[in-house]
């Protein structure tokens, strides 16, 4: 099987494409995306769509957002873009964070990609580690709020990149 390519079913007599992927209640946070199918290392499965915001449109659109609320759909690309997926998002939005994640992120052309790490099995929930970068220092309070739910054995109890 290739990188992005996809498993056919026929239905009626139709050839159509099994999707990789789905969303329901998670077990991590809120909802989550799963895999469909058997999903080879290496595979890209979704791009992290929505609108394309600077950083001054996402601290306007947001100020009135409690600092205590870490629920955003916000996807930074570099110093000046973000991409805000409670606007015209996908399903990736939904992928939640993991400390042992079986994804990743790849930027490419400005745009963002989440890519199989692994391989993932039919039913596995699909995450990758948000690396989340605070300027500020990494307080209790800080750590409370951006606490990690994944549950992995190795968890670092935050979804905080590290400061080291």
């Amino acid at each position: 099987m290739t990188r992005n390519s996809k498993a056919i079913t026929h239905v009626n007599g139709a050839r159509r494409a099994k999707p990789l992927y789905f969303v329901r209640r998670s077990g991590i946070h809120g909802r989550g995306v799963f895999a469909a199918r058997q999903i080879p290392k290496g595979t890209r499965i979704i791009e992290y769509r929505g609108e394309r915001l600077t950083h001054a449109e996402v601290d306007r659109r947001y100020a009135d957002v409690a600092d205590t609320d870490n629920h955003t759909f916000l996807f930074e690309l570099d110093d000046e873009w973000v991409i805000d997926a409670g606007v015209r998002g996908n399903a990736a939005r939904w992928i939640n964070h993991g400390c042992s994640p079986n994804c990743e992120t790849v930027e490419e052309d400005g745009r963002i990609f989440i890519e199989a790490t692994r391989d993932i099995r039919p039913g596995e929930e699909l995450t990758y580690d948000y690396n989340i970068t605070l300027e500020e220092r990494h307080t209790p309070r800080m750590k409370r709020i951006w606490t990690c739910l994944c549950g992995a054995r190795r968890c670092r109890g935050t979804m905080l990149a590290s400061k080291r």
